[in-house]
């Protein structure tokens, strides 16, 4: 029986509830949002596990979070972060199968950026010796997301969209794209990562700055036919490029990085050409999906994670003690995680 410590240092949330806001998924100062504090160390309830962490990873999902700009209330007080890796070092009823393994876990109760979390066993992978703790902390939220849509927009023909397409989840859809014989078409804010997307296996790469970016979307949809966007952008200029796309097309909104809410003007496509807008939210895939078809999908991102076909690109390492004056400054370099360790 592993002996526990009686405390442990947290980086917990300042507020409660929703901020009504929605201004992106950036911060100017940790601060506003967080502060530190010795808490409790969490008991599991049945079918929880208590997890000492090794590392946790920080998703564009948290920041809305903590600014109370996400699906979930904020509780304040409680340890902030969604994901990570530790090892399980209590089981409550129902959950012992877990008891003194690797895992990587999406925390539910109990936030990511603490010493030790509670979360439920359904939201944790049991993980293969040969992952990196890098990996393992980065290993549900981007990972199983891109799996679950790419599996969605090959239902659909042979090209998609992917907006972001230098976000690790981006990066990840375009190779998986290119593996599975698809046309990836990619948007990027960026001239310099054209050519990064296009060796990661983008058919297609589109700087959504350039003056004449919907024509040449336009041109490119009405050669390749795409009839998924998967887009964590949301802007006008989604709105755009979803009214070029074919009939029958699905907008799929899986984020929000812009801080401007787009305007419908051809509302019409909806009824005649039969498109669509919907939502992603992967704790509800999760939550619906066949365990079958689960397994699948995790034994294929954790294969593809131990030969090197995917990796996660790390921007910045804090420790949970060096976090808050550091966070902000960290989040401003781009195409690579910031990743916690205790």
């Amino acid at each position: 029986m592993t002996t526990l410590p009686a405390s442990m240092f947290a980086t917990i949330l300042k507020h409660d509830g929703y901020s009504g806001t929605m201004t992106g998924p950036v911060i100017e100062n940790a601060a506003d949002w967080l502060t530190e504090a010795e808490l409790p160390i969490p008991e599991p309830g049945p079918g929880q596990v208590l997890i000492r962490l090794r590392t946790a990873s920080v998703n564009p999902s948290d920041l809305h979070f903590i600014k109370g700009e996400y699906g979930q209330p904020r509780v304040q007080g409680t340890p902030a972060g969604f994901e990570g890796c530790g090892d399980v070092v209590a089981a409550g009823k129902g959950a012992e199968a877990l008891q003194d393994l690797r895992v990587a876990f999406v925390a539910a109760g109990s936030g990511a950026w603490a010493e030790y979390v509670v979360t439920q066993m359904q939201m944790c992978i049991p993980l293969r010796p040969d992952i990196s703790d890098d990996d393992g902390a980065a290993q549900i939220i981007n990972p199983l997301t891109a799996m679950a849509m790419v599996d969605m927009a090959k239902e659909d023909g042979d090209a998609f969209v992917i907006s972001a397409a230098t976000s690790q989840l981006g990066k990840l859809m375009c190779s998986l794209g290119r593996d599975l014989g698809l046309k990836p078409i990619a948007l990027v804010r960026r001239t310099e990562t054209v050519e990064t997307l296009k060796q990661l296996g983008a058919a297609e790469v589109l700087v959504t700055t350039d003056a004449d970016v919907v024509q040449k979307f336009a041109d490119i949809s009405a050669t390749l036919k795409p009839r998924v966007f998967l887009d964590a952008v949301m802007d006008q200029l989604s709105e755009q490029l979803f009214c070029a796309m074919p009939n029958r097309a699905r907008w799929v909104c899986y984020g929000k990085l812009g801080s401007d809410a787009p305007t419908l003007t051809q509302t019409g496509q909806l009824i005649f050409m039969g498109k669509r807008i919907e939502g992603f939210w992967l704790t509800q895939w999760m939550m619906s999906t066949p365990p079958a078809d689960q397994m699948r999908v995790v034994t294929e991102v954790q294969a593809r994670f131990a030969d090197g076909r995917w990796k996660t690109d790390v921007s910045e390492r804090l420790t949970l003690r060096n976090l808050m004056p550091n966070l902000a400054a960290a989040l401003k370099k781009s195409d690579g995680k910031v990743i916690i360790t205790p």
